[in-house]
């Protein structure tokens, strides 16, 4: 890309700006996790002025893992939703869904479950436990984002579980090369996108036609 995903544009905007613009007004703190946060200072103006704080992991060493735990670390409240920041498409109301779960049981974890595994980037946790078992983890060695949910209460938010929360589905659509991008952004700007189909809510579908349940994605 060559430069940090967050900050690549899609649709006029960068990857984060529009992530806080879909989920921001959702979050009473809002926290970004970032080793190189001179990039970032844009976002502590405007509407997030006050609500957004930028943090160094506090782990050195590098994986998904150490940012998990920072997030965990600065959250002041006791949900915390952590969510990656060059994602295409971040679901609000799978986050409220997963989050009412997350109250009403004593899981530690709110997750979706794709055919893909985990998706540890789009969903709710403790703080208080899962504070503990990430640092737990992280002193142990492990890296990975899931490497210490098996010492964890998960609740799995299943395919239907997630389109039943956000049924146009995309909400783990991901993106890694500028070719990539720009094909969704092309197909989102000509109205293109459509609800997701089968089990893989990572790569979003495209019809020649648009049908009656059309994805008709903001910008």
């Amino acid at each position: 890309m060559g430069k940090p995903k967050a900050l690549v544009s899609f649709c006029g905007i960068p990857l984060i700006c529009r992530g806080l613009r879909r989920l921001g007004p959702l979050a009473d703190q809002l926290i970004v996790t970032t080793n190189e946060p001179c990039n970032f200072d844009f976002l502590c103006s405007g509407a997030t002025q006050g609500r957004l704080e930028l943090y160094r992991d506090i782990y050195s060493s590098r994986g998904a893992l150490s940012g998990i735990y920072t997030a965990l670390h600065y959250a002041t409240l006791p949900s915390v939703a952590i969510v990656a920041c060059d994602m295409v498409f971040p679901s609000a109301s799978l986050l409220q869904a997963e989050h009412r779960v997350l109250l009403d049981t004593k899981a530690d974890v709110v997750v979706p479950k794709t055919s893909h595994g985990y998706e540890p980037f789009h969903a709710v946790y403790r703080r208080e436990s899962c504070l503990r078992l990430v640092k737990e983890a992280l002193d142990g060695g492990e890296t990975r984002a899931t490497s210490w949910y098996d010492k964890a209460k998960i609740v799995e938010f299943t395919l239907e579980d997630v389109l039943a929360a956000d049924p146009r589905g995309g909400s783990f659509v991901n993106v890694n090369t500028p070719e990539e991008l720009k094909y969704i952004e092309e197909r989102v700007l000509s109205g293109e996108m459509t609800m997701i189909d089968g089990d893989d809510l990572r790569h979003p579908v495209l019809h020649k036609k648009n049908p009656p349940c059309g994805y008709q994605e903001p910008i």
